[in-house]
């Protein structure tokens, strides 16, 4: 009998894999707003999720994003994950992935629902980004604190409340 390891997530998420996808959908004129790669050895699941501001995307700009990525993928017998991946690519959605330094730049003065360490979830506003490890975040009903980013988890936008 066969043990079972772990879940099925099995594809290292590199940076030189994030950078290889970030620099083909910049050239085709969109932004990586997230990436995740799951699924299992034999059939891997890419997860891509495009932005274009200041509009909003379209299905014919994630069909025609799809394509590019799926001519990449196939090249040269599989590319970076063999040939039997399943590609899903569509918008960000309303609550955005903040997931790079670069999200948390563009988005200072938004609000984010984010996993704290030690705390769990909170809603807090983005006050400054001081360094590329850092961000200063305001959870409501609370003074400013500077947080490593790396100690953020599930980052997403929070949907805008009238107030």
């Amino acid at each position: 009998m066969r043990a079972k390891f772990g879940p099925r997530f099995f594809f290292m998420l590199t940076e030189s894999l994030v950078e290889a996808f970030r620099t083909r959908l910049e050239a085709l004129g969109f932004d990586l707003a997230d990436l995740r790669i799951g699924g299992t050895p034999n059939r891997p699941l890419v997860q891509v999720r495009i932005d274009c501001p200041p509009r909003n995307v379209t299905v014919d700009d994630c069909s025609r994003v799809s394509r590019a990525l799926e001519q990449w993928l196939d090249a040269d017998g599989g590319g970076p994950l063999g040939n039997r991946y399943v590609l899903e690519v569509s918008s960000p959605g309303i609550e955005r992935p903040v997931r790079w330094h670069r999200h948390w730049v563009q988005f200072v003065g938004r609000d984010v629902s984010v996993k704290l360490a030690g705390v769990g979830r909170v809603r807090a506003r983005i006050v400054a980004v001081p360094t590329t490890d850092t961000v200063v975040l305001e959870p409501e009903g609370k003074s400013a604190q500077e947080y490593r980013l790396a100690e953020l988890k599930d980052a997403r936008l929070a949907p805008m409340t009238e107030d």
